[in-house]
């Protein structure tokens, strides 16, 4: 895997700024960056309870996609499995959180912990298994460990 330097975010603001581009599907292509995916997930558990990530997760991301010409197919756009596997990861980060500091220092957090982490589905997947287009195409069970509760 490639090494990545992490981009941070610079205030809550530009957190909330980024969740609500995505929403409203209007969040630039070169923007949706793998902090971006993680950012906006946090802001979802975090902030946006009457959003149900496992429910509308996916219909946010492919809206996106659409928007900002991505197609979502067997081998582009949207994957199911990988949002499903980050959205337990951000949700299980947030439970042990501390509520009290700012968005943007649990979102940074967030990002340099494993649940962040670009590798992340990889300690629960072998490589086959969630390249594979059933898993893009829907949620699979792991195959290497369980996923976290």
């Amino acid at each position: 895997m490639t090494d990545h330097s992490i981009r941070s975010f610079d205030s809550s603001t530009a957190v909330r700024h980024l969740g609500e581009r995505l929403i409203a599907s209007c969040l630039p292509r070169e923007e949706w960056t793998h902090e971006a995916h993680v950012a906006a997930c946090y802001w979802l558990v975090a902030e946006r309870p009457d959003i149900c990530l496992a429910n509308d997760l996916p219909g946010i991301i492919r809206r996106h996609n659409d928007s900002a010409g991505t197609p979502n197919t067997d081998s582009s756009g949207f994957h199911a499995t990988i949002t499903h596997c980050y959205a337990v990861g951000v949700a299980a980060f947030h439970r042990r959180c501390d509520g009290s500091q700012p968005l943007v220092d649990r979102v940074n957090v967030l990002l340099t912990a494993p649940e962040g982490a670009r590798n992340w589905p990889l300690h629960f997947y072998s490589r086959e298994s969630l390249f594979s287009v059933e898993a893009r195409r829907a949620v699979i069970l792991p195959d290497v460990g369980a996923l976290p509760e």
